[in-house]
Parts: C-alpha cells; sequence; structure tokens
C-alpha cells in the first residue's frame, strides 16, 4: 500500500478543500488523485508557518524527515509523507490523512493497556527525534485499531528540547524489540536527511540514536527545562 500511497502524494493532483481547525500554523485538508485514484492528505505549506524563535523556517520538511526515520526504524509510526514544490499554495509537505477516532488521543489510550506497547514506541521515537511538542492529540487512534504519530515538526533541533505529555514510561527499558531499529539509524547519517534538515542536525540524530543504545531506558522529566508541550491536547 505504501508505494501505491506515495505514488498519488508525489504526483497527484492537489486540490484544497478546506482548513484544518485549531492548527497553529496553516494546515489544509486536500484530495489528491492520479491515475484514478484519490485520497485525502494534510498539506502543510511553508508559507503558511507563523516564525518560531526556537526553529528556523520550514517545519514541513520536518514532517517528512520524521516519516524518513520512522521507515529506517521499522516502526511504521508516521503516515507517509512527501515534500511536495508545486503544491497549490507552494512547497510543503503533504501527509497521508488518518481515518481516526478523533474523540481518542494520548490521556485516553493510556488507559488501555493493550496501547501501552505502541505509546512506549512513541516515547522512543520522540526521544529520538528529540521531538519539542508531543501533544496528547498527535497521537491518533486510526480506524484499523493502528495508533499513529503525527505533527512532528518541532523536531530534530540540535539542542536538548525534548515536550511531550508521553512521561508515564519514565525509567522502563527501551523494549529490546526496538533496538534493532536504532541500530540500524545509529550506523550513520542517512543521506535522504541531508537535504531536509538544518546542518549538524541529522548528526545530532545519529549521536542521540547511539545514547539510548548505551543507556537503553526512557528518561523522566528534566528538571531544570520545561517538559511538557502547551497545550497538553
Amino acid at each position: 500500500m505504501s508505494a501505491t500511497v506515495l505514488g498519488v502524494l508525489s504526483s497527484g493532483e492537489v486540490q484544497v478543500e478546506g482548513r484544518m481547525p485549531w492548527s497553529s500554523n496553516n494546515t489544509f485538508l486536500v484530495s489528491v488523485c492520479h491515475d484514478g485514484r484519490e485520497m485525502g492528505a494534510i498539506y502543510k505549506p511553508g508559507r503558511g508557518e507563523r516564525p518560531l524563535w526556537d526553529f528556523p523556517h520550514g517545519v514541513y520538511q520536518r514532517e517528512a524527515a520524521a516519516w524518513e526515520v520512522s521507515e529506517i526504524l521499522g516502526w511504521g509510526l508516521v503516515p507517509e509523507t512527501i515534500l511536495r514544490q508545486d503544491a497549490p499554495l507552494g512547497p510543503g509537505s503533504l501527509q497521508r490523512f488518518v481515518d481516526a477516532d478523533f474523540s481518542e488521543h494520548y490521556f485516553t489510550l493510556l488507559e488501555n493497556a493493550a496501547h501501552h506497547d505502541r505509546l512506549r514506541e512513541i516515547a522512543v521515537f520522540d526521544l529520538l527525534l528529540n521531538n519539542a511538542d508531543r501533544k496528547s492529540g498527535h497521537c491518533l487512534l486510526g480506524s484499523d485499531g493502528h495508533i499513529w504519530a503525527i505533527d512532528n515538526g518541532l523536531s530534530f533541533h540540535v539542542e536538548p528540547k525534548l515536550r511531550t505529555v508521553i512521561w508515564d514510561f519514565a525509567g522502563e527499558a527501551v523494549p529490546e524489540h526496538l533496538l534493532e531499529g536504532i541500530e540500524r539509524l545509529a550506523a550513520g547519517v542517512p543521506a535522504v536527511l541531508r537535504g531536509i534538515l538544518d546542518d549538524g542536525e541529522p548528526e545530532a540524530l545519529v549521536r542521540r540514536a547511539r545514547a539510548v543504545l548505551s543507556h537503553p531506558e526512557l528518561p523522566a522529566p528534566h528538571p531544570e527545562r520545561r517538559p511538557y508541550p502547551w497545550p497538553l491536547v
């Protein structure tokens, strides 16, 4: 399925359907049509970003980088995401729209122990990405029962910036089955990230992966940093 989705996202005609509510940057629901196939997607154009003091312009590129890292790890956490230069409002990211139960989010998912392994994966993923904005609503329960991690744009900074609602597994060992994927990431800078991330950020990602391998434990909130995003949901 992934190859078909990527083909539609990369080559399809993009039609803006409307703006997504409650998003801090301009984020749009679009339909993408190609070769008789149509699908929904989330479009984040660069020109719709609000300036941030601690992240450079081009946060949408980090959405695509997060998908690439998810694929390298082999965890399937992020819906297919690509960069499009020819989208209606200019260069931006396109991510497959997830048909989800939007009444569910991290705090409700946490109540069901059957979801805990997947939530641990997201916690490790955010540690590797140095995610500065893992809100509860960024964990989606798809209609197929799969939990997805979306809105990963505020990630990959070279300075420690982990801000997340997922601290419930602090002190636990990183699940052993995740270590193989982390080893792939730690082996060297993925070439695909060099054209997406800023200078030094791919190397910082590899250093974080190696740090996790040397001390495979989920951290607790740092007492001297702001550990939670705002708003929480």
